[in-house]
């Protein structure tokens, strides 16, 4: 939507915001970051332990630990958004 009084975008909504805001994130392709990061830091410790597991393992296993890490965010934000 275009402001009548000038070039500048109308910012519009709150939902509307977000949903911009958001879809420049997926742009910027966070989610496979993030993903990438965990992965990394995971098959480190898994070399760290010194422990063969079969493929099938460690994919569930690095399932299991990118389900607890985003778990573990998510706690984080929720407290933060109660202190503010």
């Amino acid at each position: 939507m275009l402001n009548p009084f000038g070039p500048e975008q109308i910012p519009g909504s709150y939902v509307g915001l977000r949903k911009r805001v958001f879809q420049h994130v997926q742009d910027m392709r966070v989610n496979d970051q993030i993903f990438e990061v965990v992965k990394n830091a995971y098959e480190r410790a898994l070399l760290g332990e010194n422990i063969v597991l079969s493929r099938a393992e460690r994919n569930r296993m690095l399932s299991q630990i990118m389900k607890m890490v985003l778990e573990d965010m998510i706690k984080k934000l929720n407290e933060g958004s109660k202190s503010t």
